[in-house]
């Protein structure tokens, strides 16, 4: 049997993601069917899909993997979990909004609220796939840095909660909903505000700029 080509063998697999997420934004994931992927794609056969993902449901789960940095980044908690609250929030705030802002994000976004409201199963393998492994990262986070004395105490879940809803409302706001002051609110300005207003709520000392020699 030939040696597989691994670099071909990822090109062709993350063309076939970038067709799905096409389809499934348009279309929906129930909706959406082998067919219309493999044409969205490129590929010749629908049946070619089953070569590099186990089923639909698998295609979805990597489509949203592959497209969220957010997720590549607390693959690496343990390393996050020993920088300064202020760094490993704007790494996290940038990754989110990198992936919600873009075309590509905006589709999958719009896609996950769609299929979170139409399929109860659906809702419950993307909960278990994106917000409870960020939330659950955020509260351990959270309450090591209470620990250590960095963070004032109070429930991590709930202060989990109160960083992510500003960047998600901003979010909503660009791509749902619309507010008047979005052409002068730029995401990183958004993102700068949400840490410092948060972590100035949970009594975090920033430390002070050092002064220029005289």
């Amino acid at each position: 049997m030939p040696k597989r080509d691994e670099h071909e063998y990822e090109e062709r697999r993350q063309q076939i993601i970038s067709g799905a997420l096409t389809v499934f934004a348009e279309k929906g994931f129930e909706k959406a069917t082998n067919r219309d992927i493999a044409r969205a794609a490129g590929i010749g056969s629908p049946g070619l899909i089953y070569h590099y993902f186990k089923d639909k449901a698998d295609l979805l789960r990597q489509v949203i993997e592959s497209r969220s940095p957010g997720l590549q980044l607390i693959s690496h908690s343990e390393a996050l979990m020993q920088r300064p609250p202020h760094e490993v929030l704007t790494m996290l705030g940038n990754a989110f909004m990198s992936t919600l802002l873009d075309d590509d994000g905006l589709a999958m976004f719009r896609l996950v609220l769609g299929e979170a409201l139409r399929q109860p199963a659906v809702a419950h393998m993307l909960n278990d796939l994106v917000p409870l492994r960020v939330f659950a990262f955020l509260t351990r986070y959270f309450e090591a840095q209470m620990d250590a004395g960095l963070l004032r105490r109070t429930d991590a879940g709930a202060a989990a909660r109160c960083f992510v809803g500003p960047l998600l409302i901003y979010v909503l706001s660009r791509g749902v909903f619309y507010l008047p002051d979005l052409p002068t609110l730029a995401p990183g300005t958004m993102l700068a505000v949400t840490v410092e207003t948060f972590l100035a709520g949970m009594g975090y000392q920033f430390a002070a700029p050092e002064k220029a020699d005289a």
